[in-house]
């Protein structure tokens, strides 16, 4: 009898299409050397095959299970190379640090390095869709990496070659603090814990006449008071309010 991850991953697999065109495997073993891999790795061209298949080509046979998992893989992978070259960080700045480095900006910006768009099987009109491009290169990505995993349920296939990238635009992201969306990652934080939004109870103070105004915002969740922020915009001020906010989570 198959275990619970063996079944799971043989119903992926009788969804497969087979690779059996032999330019299409030409391209993936491409991509495979790309992307730093010798050719006897213990890669399955038939998931890798389905990760770069959108569903507007497929509505069966698609990527979509795959970014699923992948949208877990690369968490995980950036919490592991935070947590090794940050071990002094504290958990917000994790929170704040992550939430940028797997938005699908940046995961858009991984695939095209990859030029993963010369991959990927898609309808015409979904190609000519410029404001999903974004979104699709993103799922993509991630597909692959949920292929990647699969190949050996861990991420040894997809550290060696992912880490340089995170740990790049960890770098990137922390030489700019206003890179850091401190109100998406206390929001990530609270839907996961509370299963709520945070609230943003935001004032505005009139100073000097040479100064202008100031917002003043405060955040609540669970009836409970969290971080507070000063700004001179209400988006600055709730921005200084999820960062303090964050700096007040203590690990799980």
């Amino acid at each position: 009898m198959l275990s619970g991850k063996n079944h799971k991953v043989s119903k992926i697999k009788a969804k497969l299409m087979s690779v059996n065109n032999s330019e299409r495997q030409k391209s993936l073993e491409k991509l495979v050397k790309e992307l730093g891999f010798p050719y006897d790795s213990a890669i399955n061209f038939e998931l890798l095959d389905i990760a770069l298949i959108h569903p507007s080509y497929s509505e069966k046979n698609n990527y979509q299970q795959l970014e699923f998992i992948g949208d877990s893989v690369v968490r995980l992978a950036a919490v592991e190379v935070l947590w090794e070259i940050y071990p002094d960080a504290s958990v917000g700045e994790f929170t704040a640090l992550r939430a940028e480095m797997v938005s699908d900006r940046t995961l858009a910006e991984f695939a095209e390095q990859y030029s993963l768009e010369n991959y990927l099987k898609l309808s015409t009109s979904a190609a000519r869709d410029e404001k999903g491009r974004c979104k699709r290169l993103a799922d993509a990505f991630e597909s692959i990496l949920g292929a990647l995993y699969l190949c050996t349920h861990t991420l040894e296939l997809i550290r060696p070659w992912l880490d340089p990238l995170l740990i790049a635009k960890a770098a990137e992201i922390r030489q700019d603090p206003a890179r850091h969306n401190y109100k998406d990652a206390l929001q990530q934080w609270t839907q996961a814990h509370y299963h709520q939004l945070p609230e943003y109870r935001v004032q505005e103070a009139t100073l000097s006449s040479n100064e202008g105004k100031q917002f003043i915002a405060q955040v609540w969740c669970q009836g409970q008071s969290y971080g507070r922020g000063v700004g001179r915009t209400k988006k600055e001020a709730e921005q200084a309010a999820a960062k303090e906010s964050l700096s007040m989570i203590k690990p799980d």
